[in-house]
């Protein structure tokens, strides 16, 4: 973990390399102003000397001046290195969650992935900045100060000795408790930051619902954990200045008792008892400083580990050897293609606990790949074509579009677009040729035309303006204040949702890809508004394939062909027609949108095509 973390220091070793300089310099100039200072008393002031107070002052001025430049040195060294060390974990980190799959993505939460970057590397920004100053002052300090002492009065310096072991001890008992309790504390952390972000990103659902107190409830848990966890570490880290109190006063009085002997009897000056008081203080201190180190250490250990498990992470997806840069056309075919959102591992042991004899009692839809969201998914696709993709909630379709942009990996079978393997495709180059419109739609905080910009960064406004006529935004886009550059609020607060979903199928448009995938991307635009998007798609771009999600027989009708899942299985892939005749779940959504539960338009649309489909099967049958 260390040797990773150090990588990442980079530009800001030499003021790291300073930083100990300057604080042990500092250092040095604080052990010997009481060493002077015995020599002003015994030699100046107990002798009646002004001419040696006058000398030895002025060296004592000159050593604390010194010592407060070195000082000031190493805190703008040690602050340089540490908020430069900070910024370069952050940008690593941040580049690594860049390269992450979805599936990664899930593995570590998005809340996870926030607190990784904002508390553990601030705890891992001040550890370093006291490594540099705190553990070499502390040790280097309690160093000359028991060598001073020995100097002084070797008797005197068992004192010092028992004291540091009794605090030792006592502070080595109350380190281990602390560590325990601060590896529970940023997981707690974690819940907190879930809950304030789900409140945040929800905050019109929450409200819609009249539901501030429960949320309110909700945080309050969390943060009361976070509390208690807390409470118990401070609390035991509050130990260490009771248990120094009584180790500073003990060792006092025992300087005290045995230093007047010593004095009396002629063996010790009073210079050197008032040096040895200040040793003794400087002694305990750094021990307590010392201490204080290893709880921040154990502190900051929880957060490295967690920051290098981002660092150290390899993503899931990432490019095989000599990968293709060119997707040729625009053909998406599956090849019995399962996925599990969860480890094939396990879903293997699924099938392993069940016997082959009762595996045969189950049917194909209730069998144990129920499990998986996509089980022996085949069908082929030629470029250009128009597919829709229809089915009930959960049924797996928008996990089959998000594997053609390879965004995440199939357990079992292959991905080919454009005949190819996607794993043998270099990912950008995959994805730059594959647009994708997911569900939950993200505007960017911005102009109109930077958000439809990240489509193409070099998009000119026409073309900006003609992916807008496409995806019908254009009729809103140009009544707004200032037109394609009107701003957009963080997260597109400004616009409604079918404003938010044309806008980023314009996006998407501009990317000028060779398969166009709408995952429910019209859901909340209006039935006249659908109709004219994949009219023009149909018309505008021929040659393009297109996958289009969709919960309106409306919006898929049309399409040359249409894919109807259900549990994770291909049941039917034909027209329209076709499908209305032979696939009963297509048959049961047309029913179901004609009793009134779907759009109207499109259940009427649906009971006519319908009773034509009775009514040319009684003919047929007549004719029989």
């Amino acid at each position: 973990m260390i040797k990773v973390l150090a990588t990442h220091i980079k530009e800001y070793k030499k003021v790291s390399l300073l930083t100990p300089l300057f604080t042990s310099l500092e250092v040095v100039m604080d052990v010997l102003i009481p060493w002077v200072t015995a020599s002003l008393i015994d030699k100046g002031i107990m002798a009646g000397n002004m001419q040696q107070v006058m000398n030895y002052g002025a060296l004592m001025v000159v050593m604390a001046l010194l010592s407060l430049a070195f000082g000031i040195a190493a805190g703008r060294c040690s602050a340089t290195a540490a908020t430069g060390f900070a910024a370069n974990l952050r940008k690593a980190m941040y580049r690594n969650i860049q390269s992450l799959s979805f599936a990664d993505i899930d593995r570590f939460s998005t809340s996870g992935l926030v607190t990784r970057m904002t508390t553990d590397v601030n705890n891992l920004q001040n550890a370093f900045q006291q490594i540099l100053r705190v553990t070499v002052r502390a040790p280097f300090r309690l160093f000359l100060s028991v060598v001073m002492c020995l100097l002084i009065d070797a008797r005197l310096s068992v004192i010092f000795i028992v004291a540091m072991a009794v605090l030792a001890a006592s502070l080595y008992k109350i380190i281990t408790r602390v560590a325990e309790l601060f590896s529970h504390v940023f997981e707690q952390y974690d819940s907190v930051n879930q809950s304030v972000q789900e409140n945040i990103q929800g905050i019109r659902v929450v409200k819609a619902f009249v539901r501030e107190d429960y949320e309110t409830r909700k945080f309050s848990k969390a943060a009361e954990g976070l509390f208690r966890l807390y409470v118990g570490a401070e609390s035991m880290m509050a130990l260490n200045h009771p248990v120094m109190n009584l180790v500073v006063y003990g060792c006092m009085i025992a300087l005290s008792w045995w230093g007047a002997h010593f004095i009396v009897g002629g063996t010790l000056t009073t210079g050197e008892l008032t040096s040895l008081f200040t040793y003794v203080m400087s002694i305990l201190q750094s021990l307590m400083m010392l201490s204080m180190i290893f709880v921040m250490l154990t502190q900051s250990a929880a957060s490295g580990r967690r920051v290098v498990e981002i660092l150290n992470y390899e993503p899931s997806i990432r490019n095989g050897e000599s990968p293709r840069y060119e997707v040729i056309d625009g053909s998406v075919e599956l090849r019995k293609v399962r996925f599990d959102y969860h480890s094939e591992e396990s879903q293997d042991k699924l099938s392993d606990t069940i016997s082959p004899a009762m595996a045969s009692l189950f049917s194909p839809a209730t069998a144990p790949h129920r499990k998986s969201a996509l089980y022996d998914v085949s069908f082929k696709i030629e470029s250009g074509e128009t597919i829709g993709v229809i089915g009930g909630t959960g049924s797996g379709k928008s996990t089959l579009v998000n594997l053609v942009s390879r965004l995440y990996d199939v357990n079992q079978g292959e991905v080919l677009v454009g005949g190819v393997n996607v794993k043998h495709y270099d990912l950008k180059s995959l994805r730059n040729a594959v647009s994708v419109v997911l569900q939950q739609n993200m505007l960017f905080s911005g102009t109109v035309i930077d958000n439809l910009r990240w489509g193409k960064a070099d998009a000119t406004e026409e073309e900006c303006r003609r992916a807008c006529r496409l995806a019908c935004a254009d009729e809103f886009v140009e009544t707004m204040p200032d037109g394609y550059h009107s701003k957009i609020e963080q997260g597109g607060s400004n616009l409604s949702g079918g404003q938010k979903q044309r806008l980023c199928i314009a996006r998407a448009l501009l990317k000028t890809p060779k398969i166009l995938v709408l995952d429910d991307s019209t859901s909340a635009c209006d039935n006249s508004t659908d109709m004219r998007i994949q009219q023009a798609l149909r018309s505008q771009l021929p040659t393009m394939t297109k996958l289009i999600i969709a919960q309106r027989i409306s919006t898929v009708k049309e399409c040359d062909r249409i894919i109807v899942m259900d549990n994770g299985m291909v049941t039917g892939f034909d027209t329209h027609d076709a499908l209305l005749k032979t696939n009963p779940i297509y048959q049961e959504i047309c029913a179901i949108q004609n009793e009134g539960n779907g759009d109207f338009d499109e259940s009427r649309q649906c009971a006519s095509d319908m009773n034509t489909t009775k009514q040319d099967q009684e003919l047929k049958g007549g004719e029989a």
